[in-house]
């Protein structure tokens, strides 16, 4: 019987109000999309319908389950070892993205495959471009300088019929990170990123060690690879703010080329040498926006 004293779980009001996941996972909807979900479903210790989150296949049907059911996607997965998005924080990037574009188009989201969008490390999953392209009509440009990366986003891309609207790039140049993958006289209406932020690989194990254990794994000294991510996905010397600040140089490089350069910024206390940077290279407008925890930086 279920638990009458226990607390309903209230809408997630910190997304963004256009955000498909505001409301609890409704699990018996999700398995009739996607079946192959229901093995990974019991009642957790509240006798509510839930996955274990520490379990990295559960974790990824249940992406699977999300990407079919709310973006009508019939094909998505990614190889072992590569990072497993959470959905929700994902999209949430992308309507806010939508409004900041929106800013300078009298206040109306610009639709459809005109505009362009440039997807710094786009990953083995493809996240953003296949929502972008479903909630908003977005092309995408998704570059990435991991090779099985770019051949699992590919297959994605391919089994989707997606091609037309989302294209992929490999990032040769190991200190490049626009440098290289924008073209002479390409022009992005958008430029979109969630960087590495760790500093280190140890950083980044020790990270994923503390995520098991909060999750209700047994202590360990060994982090859990399947689907935690690679490291180009992780970590990078000197952190995120090493690498924003590389993506601010970068970028003022070609200022003509991309209305507006974003990223995503999970330390608050990394902004600070953000704002310097920017300063640096003189940027015409900047905006911060906080997001369901994580900050977002424009400029």
């Amino acid at each position: 019987m279920p638990d009458k004293n226990k607390t309903p779980v209230a809408e997630k009001n910190g997304l963004h109000p256009r955000n498909k996941h505001r409301s609890r996972y409704n699990f018996d909807a999700l398995v009739l999309t996607c079946p192959e979900l229901e093995p990974f479903v019991s009642l957790n210790k509240f006798n509510d319908q839930s996955v274990d989150f520490s379990d990295p296949q559960a974790v990824k049907m249940l992406n699977a389950a999300l990407l079919r059911h709310f973006y009508k996607l019939s094909s998505w997965d990614i190889p072992e070892g590569y990072l497993c998005p959470p959905i929700p924080g994902r999209a949430d990037y992308i309507h806010y993205v939508a409004d900041l574009l929106a800013l300078y188009n009298y206040g109306n989201i610009p639709g459809g495959k005109t505009i362009k969008v440039l997807d710094i490390g786009v990953g083995a999953n493809c996240v953003y471009p296949l929502i972008g392209n479903h909630e908003y009509g977005w092309s995408f440009v998704g570059t990435d300088i991991d090779s099985t990366a770019l051949e699992s986003a590919q297959k994605i891309v391919t089994d989707n019929k997606l091609a037309d609207v989302i294209e992929l790039r490999k990032q040769t140049n190991v200190s490049g990170i626009y440098t290289g993958v924008i073209n002479p006289g390409e022009l992005f209406d958008v430029a979109i990123c969630n960087p590495p932020f760790h500093s280190s690989q140890q950083e980044a194990e020790q990270a994923n060690m503390r995520k098991q254990s909060n999750l209700g794994k047994a202590e360990t000294d060994k982090p859990m690879l399947n689907f935690g991510g690679q490291n180009t996905e992780l970590w990078y010397p000197g952190g995120e703010s090493a690498f924003i600040s590389k993506m601010i140089y970068q970028s003022s490089k070609a200022p003509q080329q991309c209305f507006w350069y974003t990223t995503l910024v999970s330390q608050k206390d990394n902004l600070h040498n953000i704002y310097k940077a920017l300063k640096k290279v003189n940027v015409f407008e900047v905006q911060t926006i906080n997001m369901a925890g994580l900050t977002h930086k424009n400029s």
